[in-house]
Protein backbone atom coordinates (compact mmCIF):
# COMPACT_ATOMS: atom_id res chain seq x y z
CA UNK A 1 0.00 0.00 0.00
CA UNK A 2 2.91 2.33 0.85
CA UNK A 3 4.60 1.49 -2.46
CA UNK A 4 1.40 2.29 -4.35
CA UNK A 5 1.06 5.56 -2.48
CA UNK A 6 4.62 6.55 -3.47
CA UNK A 7 3.96 5.69 -7.11
CA UNK A 8 0.76 7.71 -7.02
CA UNK A 9 2.62 10.65 -5.44
CA UNK A 10 5.22 10.45 -8.19
CA UNK A 11 2.55 10.39 -10.90
CA UNK A 12 0.70 13.32 -9.39
CA UNK A 13 3.97 15.28 -9.18
CA UNK A 14 4.48 15.06 -12.95
CA UNK A 15 1.01 16.43 -13.81
CA UNK A 16 0.67 19.95 -15.22
CA UNK A 17 -1.59 22.11 -13.03
CA UNK A 18 -3.04 23.81 -16.10
CA UNK A 19 -4.03 20.87 -18.36
CA UNK A 20 -4.08 18.30 -15.50
CA UNK A 21 -2.20 15.78 -17.59
CA UNK A 22 1.43 14.52 -17.81
CA UNK A 23 3.89 17.32 -18.57
CA UNK A 24 4.49 17.71 -22.28
CA UNK A 25 7.84 19.43 -23.00
CA UNK A 26 7.98 20.81 -19.42
CA UNK A 27 9.48 24.25 -18.67
CA UNK A 28 10.35 25.73 -15.27
CA UNK A 29 9.75 29.29 -14.06
CA UNK A 30 12.17 31.16 -11.78
CA UNK A 31 9.76 30.48 -8.89
CA UNK A 32 10.39 26.73 -9.39
CA UNK A 33 6.98 25.70 -10.73
CA UNK A 34 6.73 23.63 -13.90
CA UNK A 35 4.23 23.70 -16.75
CA UNK A 36 3.82 22.33 -20.24
CA UNK A 37 5.43 24.72 -22.73
CA UNK A 38 2.18 24.93 -24.73
CA UNK A 39 0.10 25.51 -21.57
CA UNK A 40 2.23 28.35 -20.15
CA UNK A 41 2.62 29.95 -23.60
CA UNK A 42 -1.15 29.96 -24.08
CA UNK A 43 -1.52 31.30 -20.54
CA UNK A 44 0.75 34.22 -21.39
CA UNK A 45 -1.14 34.92 -24.62
CA UNK A 46 -4.43 34.99 -22.74
CA UNK A 47 -3.06 37.25 -19.99
CA UNK A 48 -4.05 40.92 -20.14
CA UNK A 49 -1.05 42.36 -18.16
CA UNK A 50 1.61 41.53 -20.81
CA UNK A 51 4.68 41.72 -20.88
CA UNK A 52 4.60 40.97 -17.11
CA UNK A 53 2.90 37.76 -15.97
CA UNK A 54 2.24 35.94 -12.68
CA UNK A 55 2.77 32.24 -11.97
CA UNK A 56 -0.55 30.32 -12.19
CA UNK A 57 0.31 28.58 -8.91
CA UNK A 58 2.09 31.06 -6.63
CA UNK A 59 1.30 34.33 -8.50
CA UNK A 60 5.00 35.36 -8.51
CA UNK A 61 5.75 37.69 -11.39
CA UNK A 62 7.87 36.60 -14.35
CA UNK A 63 8.76 38.06 -17.73
CA UNK A 64 8.01 36.58 -21.10
CA UNK A 65 10.74 34.17 -22.15
CA UNK A 66 12.06 33.61 -18.61
CA UNK A 67 10.89 29.99 -18.41
CA UNK A 68 13.49 27.36 -19.30
CA UNK A 69 13.23 23.71 -20.48
CA UNK A 70 13.25 21.16 -17.63
CA UNK A 71 14.88 18.11 -19.19
CA UNK A 72 15.20 16.21 -15.91
CA UNK A 73 11.49 16.53 -15.28
CA UNK A 74 10.82 15.37 -18.81
CA UNK A 75 12.81 12.20 -18.11
CA UNK A 76 10.93 11.64 -14.88
CA UNK A 77 7.66 12.00 -16.77
CA UNK A 78 8.69 9.26 -19.19
CA UNK A 79 9.51 6.99 -16.23
CA UNK A 80 6.22 7.77 -14.46
CA UNK A 81 4.25 6.96 -17.58
CA UNK A 82 5.54 3.37 -17.38
CA UNK A 83 3.74 2.80 -14.09
CA UNK A 84 0.08 1.75 -14.16
CA UNK A 85 -2.19 4.74 -14.46
CA UNK A 86 -4.06 5.11 -11.14
CA UNK A 87 -6.99 6.50 -13.07
CA UNK A 88 -7.30 3.27 -15.06
CA UNK A 89 -6.35 0.65 -12.43
CA UNK A 90 -8.57 0.29 -9.42
CA UNK A 91 -7.01 -0.60 -6.07
CA UNK A 92 -8.02 -3.14 -3.46
CA UNK A 93 -10.06 -1.33 -0.84
CA UNK A 94 -8.61 -3.56 1.89
CA UNK A 95 -4.90 -3.60 0.97
CA UNK A 96 -4.49 -0.63 -1.37
CA UNK A 97 -2.76 -2.78 -4.00
CA UNK A 98 -3.73 -2.91 -7.69
CA UNK A 99 -6.33 -5.51 -8.58
CA UNK A 100 -4.34 -7.77 -10.91
CA UNK A 101 -5.89 -11.19 -10.23
CA UNK A 102 -9.29 -12.79 -10.68
CA UNK A 103 -10.74 -15.37 -8.27
CA UNK A 104 -12.68 -17.87 -10.37
CA UNK A 105 -14.51 -19.24 -7.32
CA UNK A 106 -15.80 -15.91 -6.00
CA UNK A 107 -15.76 -14.34 -9.48
CA UNK A 108 -14.16 -11.16 -8.26
CA UNK A 109 -10.94 -9.21 -8.83
CA UNK A 110 -8.33 -9.38 -6.05
CA UNK A 111 -4.82 -8.09 -5.33
CA UNK A 112 -1.66 -10.10 -4.61
CA UNK A 113 -2.15 -9.76 -0.87
CA UNK A 114 -5.71 -11.07 -1.14
CA UNK A 115 -4.32 -14.07 -3.05
CA UNK A 116 -2.36 -15.20 -0.01
CA UNK A 117 -5.22 -14.60 2.43
CA UNK A 118 -7.31 -17.44 3.86
CA UNK A 119 -10.31 -16.32 1.87
CA UNK A 120 -8.69 -16.96 -1.54
CA UNK A 121 -5.62 -19.14 -0.83
CA UNK A 122 -7.36 -22.38 -1.80
CA UNK A 123 -9.23 -20.85 -4.73
CA UNK A 124 -8.36 -21.02 -8.39
CA UNK A 125 -6.87 -17.62 -9.33
CA UNK A 126 -5.73 -16.33 -12.72
CA UNK A 127 -4.49 -12.95 -13.99
CA UNK A 128 -7.30 -10.65 -14.95
CA UNK A 129 -5.95 -10.50 -18.52
CA UNK A 130 -6.51 -14.28 -18.82
CA UNK A 131 -9.92 -14.28 -17.13
CA UNK A 132 -11.36 -11.39 -19.11
CA UNK A 133 -11.56 -13.10 -22.56
CA UNK A 134 -13.59 -16.05 -21.25
CA UNK A 135 -16.04 -13.79 -19.49
CA UNK A 136 -16.15 -11.52 -22.51
CA UNK A 137 -17.16 -14.56 -24.55
CA UNK A 138 -19.90 -15.34 -22.02
CA UNK A 139 -21.07 -11.75 -22.05
CA UNK A 140 -20.93 -11.73 -25.83
CA UNK A 141 -23.09 -14.88 -25.89
CA UNK A 142 -25.60 -13.25 -23.55
CA UNK A 143 -25.37 -10.09 -25.61
CA UNK A 144 -26.28 -11.97 -28.78
CA UNK A 145 -29.22 -13.56 -26.98
CA UNK A 146 -30.35 -10.20 -25.64
CA UNK A 147 -30.03 -8.61 -29.06
CA UNK A 148 -32.06 -11.46 -30.53
CA UNK A 149 -34.78 -10.97 -27.93
CA UNK A 150 -34.65 -7.23 -28.50
CA UNK A 151 -35.11 -7.81 -32.24
CA UNK A 152 -38.06 -10.10 -31.48
CA UNK A 153 -39.59 -7.42 -29.29
CA UNK A 154 -39.05 -4.89 -32.07
CA UNK A 155 -40.76 -7.30 -34.46
CA UNK A 156 -43.67 -7.70 -32.05
CA UNK A 157 -43.83 -3.93 -31.66
CA UNK A 158 -43.86 -3.40 -35.41
CA UNK A 159 -46.43 -6.15 -35.88
CA UNK A 160 -48.59 -4.67 -33.12
CA UNK A 161 -48.39 -1.22 -34.65
CA UNK A 162 -49.25 -2.59 -38.09
CA UNK A 163 -52.16 -4.58 -36.66
CA UNK A 164 -53.42 -1.54 -34.80
CA UNK A 165 -53.24 0.50 -38.01
CA UNK A 166 -55.23 -2.14 -39.86
CA UNK A 167 -57.81 -2.30 -37.07
CA UNK A 168 -58.05 1.48 -36.95
CA UNK A 169 -58.46 1.51 -40.73
CA UNK A 170 -61.28 -1.03 -40.47
CA UNK A 171 -62.95 1.00 -37.73
CA UNK A 172 -62.62 4.17 -39.79
CA UNK A 173 -64.33 2.37 -42.67
CA UNK A 174 -67.08 1.27 -40.29
CA UNK A 175 -67.40 4.82 -38.96
CA UNK A 176 -67.81 6.20 -42.46
CA UNK A 177 -70.31 3.46 -43.24
CA UNK A 178 -72.36 4.28 -40.13
CA UNK A 179 -72.30 8.00 -40.92
CA UNK A 180 -73.36 7.32 -44.50
CA UNK A 181 -76.14 4.91 -43.49
CA UNK A 182 -77.53 7.30 -40.91
CA UNK A 183 -77.42 10.15 -43.40
CA UNK A 184 -79.39 8.03 -45.85
CA UNK A 185 -81.71 6.95 -43.04
CA UNK A 186 -82.30 10.54 -41.99
CA UNK A 187 -83.00 11.52 -45.58
CA UNK A 188 -85.38 8.59 -46.00
CA UNK A 189 -87.16 9.34 -42.72
CA UNK A 190 -87.47 13.00 -43.64
CA UNK A 191 -88.95 12.02 -47.01
CA UNK A 192 -91.38 9.58 -45.37
CA UNK A 193 -92.28 12.14 -42.74
CA UNK A 194 -92.98 14.72 -45.41
CA UNK A 195 -95.02 12.17 -47.37
CA UNK A 196 -97.16 11.23 -44.36
CA UNK A 197 -97.59 14.84 -43.32
CA UNK A 198 -98.59 15.75 -46.88
CA UNK A 199 -101.17 12.98 -46.88
CA UNK A 200 -102.52 14.20 -43.56
CA UNK A 201 -102.60 17.77 -44.83
CA UNK A 202 -104.56 16.63 -47.88
CA UNK A 203 -107.02 14.77 -45.65
CA UNK A 204 -107.39 17.82 -43.41
CA UNK A 205 -108.10 20.03 -46.43
CA UNK A 206 -110.54 17.46 -47.81
CA UNK A 207 -112.39 17.27 -44.48
CA UNK A 208 -112.53 21.05 -44.21
CA UNK A 209 -113.82 21.30 -47.79
CA UNK A 210 -116.49 18.63 -47.17
CA UNK A 211 -117.42 20.33 -43.92
CA UNK A 212 -117.78 23.72 -45.59
CA UNK A 213 -119.88 22.22 -48.39
CA UNK A 214 -122.07 20.38 -45.88
CA UNK A 215 -122.54 23.43 -43.70
CA UNK A 216 -123.30 25.59 -46.77
CA UNK A 217 -125.88 23.07 -47.94
CA UNK A 218 -127.57 22.95 -44.54
CA UNK A 219 -127.42 26.72 -44.24
CA UNK A 220 -129.15 27.03 -47.62
CA UNK A 221 -131.88 24.62 -46.55
CA UNK A 222 -132.30 26.38 -43.22
CA UNK A 223 -132.69 29.69 -45.01
CA UNK A 224 -135.30 28.19 -47.32
CA UNK A 225 -137.21 26.66 -44.44
CA UNK A 226 -137.00 29.85 -42.39
CA UNK A 227 -138.43 31.90 -45.31
CA UNK A 228 -141.25 29.45 -45.85
CA UNK A 229 -142.11 29.34 -42.15
CA UNK A 230 -142.10 33.13 -42.00
CA UNK A 231 -144.37 33.28 -45.07
CA UNK A 232 -146.79 30.74 -43.59
CA UNK A 233 -146.90 32.57 -40.27
CA UNK A 234 -147.71 35.82 -42.02
CA UNK A 235 -150.32 34.06 -44.19
CA UNK A 236 -152.10 32.72 -41.16
CA UNK A 237 -152.45 36.25 -39.74
CA UNK A 238 -154.18 37.64 -42.87
CA UNK A 239 -157.98 38.24 -43.06
CA UNK A 240 -159.96 35.42 -44.63
CA UNK A 241 -160.33 37.21 -47.96
CA UNK A 242 -156.59 37.66 -48.33
CA UNK A 243 -155.72 34.35 -46.72
CA UNK A 244 -157.66 32.36 -49.33
CA UNK A 245 -156.08 34.12 -52.24
CA UNK A 246 -153.64 31.73 -54.00
CA UNK A 247 -154.24 29.22 -51.26
CA UNK A 248 -153.55 26.43 -53.73
CA UNK A 249 -150.01 27.72 -54.32
CA UNK A 250 -149.49 28.25 -50.64
CA UNK A 251 -150.47 24.66 -49.84
CA UNK A 252 -148.27 23.45 -52.67
CA UNK A 253 -145.26 25.22 -51.15
CA UNK A 254 -146.02 23.78 -47.73
CA UNK A 255 -146.01 20.29 -49.18
CA UNK A 256 -142.37 20.48 -50.35
CA UNK A 257 -140.30 17.30 -50.14
CA UNK A 258 -138.86 16.32 -46.78
CA UNK A 259 -135.31 17.44 -46.32
CA UNK A 260 -132.82 14.65 -46.94
CA UNK A 261 -129.63 15.00 -44.89
CA UNK A 262 -126.73 14.97 -47.37
CA UNK A 263 -123.68 12.77 -46.75
CA UNK A 264 -121.11 15.03 -45.10
CA UNK A 265 -118.14 12.65 -45.23
CA UNK A 266 -118.01 9.80 -47.70
CA UNK A 267 -116.96 6.28 -46.75
CA UNK A 268 -114.00 6.67 -49.09
CA UNK A 269 -112.77 9.64 -47.05
CA UNK A 270 -113.27 7.77 -43.78
CA UNK A 271 -111.37 4.82 -45.27
CA UNK A 272 -108.44 7.10 -46.12
CA UNK A 273 -108.47 8.47 -42.55
CA UNK A 274 -108.46 4.92 -41.20
CA UNK A 275 -105.51 4.03 -43.44
CA UNK A 276 -103.61 7.07 -42.15
CA UNK A 277 -104.27 5.99 -38.57
CA UNK A 278 -103.04 2.48 -39.36
CA UNK A 279 -99.89 3.88 -40.95
CA UNK A 280 -99.19 5.87 -37.78
CA UNK A 281 -99.64 2.75 -35.64
CA UNK A 282 -97.30 0.77 -37.91
CA UNK A 283 -94.78 3.63 -37.77
CA UNK A 284 -94.80 3.57 -33.95
CA UNK A 285 -94.17 -0.19 -33.96
CA UNK A 286 -91.37 0.05 -36.53
CA UNK A 287 -89.63 2.91 -34.69
CA UNK A 288 -89.82 1.02 -31.38
CA UNK A 289 -88.31 -2.13 -32.94
CA UNK A 290 -85.62 -0.04 -34.63
CA UNK A 291 -84.70 1.65 -31.34
CA UNK A 292 -84.61 -1.71 -29.53
CA UNK A 293 -82.35 -3.16 -32.26
CA UNK A 294 -79.91 -0.28 -32.08
CA UNK A 295 -79.86 -0.32 -28.28
CA UNK A 296 -79.02 -4.02 -28.19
Amino acid sequence: MAARSQVQDLQEAVFCSICLDYFNDPVILKCGHNFCRVCITQYCEDSQNSPSYSCPQCREAFQEGEFQPNRQLRNIVEIAKKFPDPKKNKACEKHGEFLKLFCEVDQTTICLVCRESSGHKEHSVVPIEEAAPDYKDQIQSHLESLKKERDEILTYKSSGENTSQELLKQLETERQKIVSEFQQLRQFLEEQEQLLLTQLEELIKEIEKRRDEYVAKLSEELSSFSSLISEMEQKCQQPASEFLQDIKGTLSRCKREKFQNPVAFSSDLKWRIWESSQNSAVLVTIVKKFKDSLSS
